[in-house]
C-alpha cells in the first residue's frame, strides 16, 4: 500500500464520525449526570456503571495537585480505532467525578432538555439551543468559547474537527467545592484538545 493509500486509511478512520444510529443513546440531567456517570460518584463506581454499557477504562493519568486530579479514558471495545477515546472523566480525590466529555466523533448521543448535543454541525445545535431557550427565557446565553448554551446546563459545546467540517462535542461539569463556576471546574486541557488525538 503506497504511503498516500496509508495517510488516507488512517484520516479517514480516525476523524471519521460513527453514524447516529451506532451511537449509544444518553440523556443527561444538568450538574447531576451525564448517562450512567454520576457527579460526586469514585472512580470505581463510574467504571463500573460504564462497564455495565460495554465500555472499558484505561488510565488517562494524573495532575498531581492538591487533592489530586485523575482521568480515566472509556472506550468500547471493537467500535473504533485502538487509540480513540469516547468519553473522558475526570476525578478529584475528595470530590469525585467532577467533569465528563463526550466525543463529537465517537460518543454516545447526549440528549438534554431534548436537544440533542453530539456530533452535529455547531450552527446547527447552536439555532436550536438558541431557540429553545428563548422559548423558555426569552435570554440567549454564551460560553466563553462564544457557543449557545445555558449556564444552569452545566454543559460545553465543544467543536471538533472532523475531516474537513466540524462536529459537536460537549464537556459536563458540576461547581464545586475547589471551582465556582462550571467554567472553572473544566481541565483547561479538555477544552483545548483535539480530544482522541492528543
Amino acid at each position: 500500500m503506497a504511503m498516500q493509500d496509508e495517510a488516507d486509511e488512517y484520516l479517514g478512520w480516525h476523524r471519521t464520525a460513527v453514524p447516529e444510529e451506532t451511537r449509544l443513546q444518553w440523556d443527561a440531567a444538568p450538574m447531576e449526570r451525564v448517562g450512567p456517570l454520576r457527579f460526586g460518584t469514585g472512580r470505581a463506581e463510574a467504571v463500573a456503571a460504564m462497564a455495565a454499557q460495554g465500555y472499558l477504562a484505561r488510565d488517562g493519568g494524573a495532575r498531581y495537585t492538591e487533592p489530586v486530579e485523575t482521568r480515566v479514558d472509556f472506550r468500547r471495545p471493537g467500535a473504533h480505532p485502538e487509540d480513540a477515546v469516547e468519553v473522558m472523566a475526570w476525578f478529584v480525590d475528595t470530590l469525585g467525578l467532577t467533569c465528563v466529555a463526550v466525543d463529537a466523533l465517537t460518543g454516545p448521543q447526549v440528549t438534554l432538555e431534548g436537544i440533542r448535543l453530539i456530533g452535529r454541525p455547531p450552527s446547527e445545535l447552536a439555532r436550536e439551543t438558541a431557540a429553545h431557550l428563548l422559548a423558555r427565557d426569552g435570554i440567549v446565553q454564551y460560553t466563553p468559547e462564544g457557543e449557545v448554551s445555558d449556564r444552569d446546563w452545566g454543559m460545553l459545546p465543544l467543536p471538533q474537527r472532523a475531516g474537513d467540517h466540524l462536529l459537536t462535542g460537549a464537556v459536563f461539569g458540576r461547581p464545586h467545592a475547589r471551582a465556582g463556576t462550571m467554567y472553572e471546574c473544566v481541565p483547561f486541557h479538555a477544552l483545548r484538545r483535539g480530544f482522541g488525538l492528543w
